[in-house]
């Protein structure tokens, strides 16, 4: 018998829970698209986004996902040969390398592996090896969505700045954005790719850039930008419809409007914070009580580098598959694969998953998760440890 039948629970690290105000608001006629509510909700948009990303710098929004994202700012900022530094910490990191590199982008990668953050000293002293300053940028993810690693933007500006290195700072916040905290301005970053899916609690569809003026004037006369992918006349449209570089992608720009509400104006930045880091130390708090006696183990040991949007664990295969499978079919909740935690085909692939928590999420929603979780380790004989539930339960109870 399956207790799946009812409204699904899409748990996965994006595309995020959408509210149902947010797809009302997208439910409506298509809008003028040459002047009127339409413009004033765009200017209002960009002034949000700025809010939120607390910064003063340019904004140019994309329709794209976060790839195109990704290749938005590859194509703004770089010329075939230029040189770049990744810093990564999980998949996420290694493809935006490879994307960069494919454009025709020289890139030297740092691997800090699956289960650490990027250790500033090793960036320091790679970017005092680069006596020539040939590194045109340094590529950074904030939370990294498959090894749910969050690293210390400001900790590796501090390294690029101690190196005396000219690189701009690029920080991909896909996972990140709107629900942990970034400052732009305050830790100096040059360049933030993010986009609609994940904290904006918004459809796919809408890539997002924010650019320093440092970024805009050391960028000019590269030869990786063209026309649609030119972020000047997006964040300085002379007409309306150069934001989008023609027809505007409207309903999913009223949706972005009606959730920038909810999120600014309605519970406040603050509240949202505090809310992710809440319910993100919730489901630590079950996944380290069913870590005793178990294989069980979240992929970040130090809660200080994990991310508040979305947690990896470890399981063994092939219990995290199996996990996975349980609750889709019998209660009607979907967890997120084990993305980029082992290679296609290794068998070990199956003993990981990640459990989302960004975006329109509340207390109910996440204990809801990790109730249905115990009862699939429970009915799958998955060894765990106990009081999984019960610890849960506290971490709420103490923060209300």
């Amino acid at each position: 018998m399956s207790l799946g039948f009812g409204r699904h629970y899409l748990a996965i690290p994006g595309p995020s829970v959408m509210p149902d105000r947010v797809l009302n608001a997208m439910h409506v006629p298509a809008p003028n698209i040459y002047t009127g509510a339409l413009v004033d909700t765009v200017d209002d948009i960009v002034a949000d986004l700025r809010t939120l990303a607390h910064t003063k710098d340019n904004v140019a929004i994309y329709i794209a996902n976060g790839h195109g994202a990704w290749e938005a700012a590859n194509a703004n900022v770089f010329s075939r040969g230029d040189r770049a530094l990744s810093l990564a910490t999980g998949r996420f990191g290694i493809n935006w390398a490879a994307q960069a590199r494919e454009m025709g982008v020289e890139i030297d990668v740092i691997d800090f592996g699956l289960r650490a953050p990027v250790d500033p000293q090793r960036v320091e002293e790679a970017l005092r090896a680069d006596t020539g300053h040939t590194y045109k940028a340094v590529l950074l993810t904030h939370v990294d969505t498959a090894t749910s690693v969050r690293n210390d933007v400001q900790a590796v500006r501090q390294a690029m700045d101690a190196a005396g290195h000219p690189a701009l700072l690029m920080v991909d916040c896909v996972a990140s954005f709107a629900c942990d905290p970034f400052e732009m301005d305050a830790w100096g970053v040059d360049v933030l790719v993010t986009a609609s899916q994940k904290g904006l609690m918004t459809p796919p569809g809408l890539g997002i850039l924010f650019f320093s003026d440092k970024a805009k004037h050391a960028t000019r006369g590269n030869d990786l930008r063209t026309p649609y992918w030119d972020w000047q006349p997006r964040a300085e449209p002379a007409e309306f419809y150069q934001h989008f570089y023609g027809t505007a992608p409207t309903h999913l720009l009223l949706g972005l409007a009606e959730a920038l509400n909810m999120i600014l104006r309605e519970e406040g930045y603050e509240a949202v914070m505090q809310r992710h880091r809440t319910l993100a130390r919730t489901v630590w708090a079950a996944f380290d009580a069913w870590s005793h006696g178990s294989e069980i183990a979240l992929n970040i040991a130090d809660p200080a580098f994990r991310g508040h949007s979305v947690t990896a664990a470890r399981m063994g295969a092939p219990h995290g598959t199996a996990l996975r499978e349980w609750t889709e079919k019998n209660v009607g909740v979907t967890l997120g694969i084990g993305l980029g935690m082992a290679e296609p085909g290794d068998p070990s692939w199956h003993g990981f998953l990640r459990v989302a928590h960004m975006g329109h999420v509340n207390a109910h929603m996440t204990l809801g998760v990790l109730s249905v979780m115990e009862a699939g380790l429970r009915a799958l004989d998955i060894p765990h440890g106990p009081g999984a539930l019960d610890a849960a339960a506290q971490v709420i109870a103490s923060s209300c």
